[in-house]
């Protein structure tokens, strides 16, 4: 599977950063990668959504 990766810039409140970068901490997670999981898991449930009747 390719995994290409693109570069974004996101502009975030300061409370939501600190949040993000506090749970990313407590997860051993860096900042970009409980990013990247956060939106993986609510894609997944999308589309599970999009698979129940």
């Amino acid at each position: 599977m390719n995994h290409e990766e693109v570069r974004i810039t996101l502009r975030l409140p300061a409370e939501l950063h600190a949040w993000l970068a506090a749970v990313a901490r407590r997860d051993r997670r860096s900042l970009n990668s409980e990013i990247v999981h956060r939106l993986e898991v609510e894609r997944d449930n999308v589309s599970a959504d999009d698979r129940s009747p």
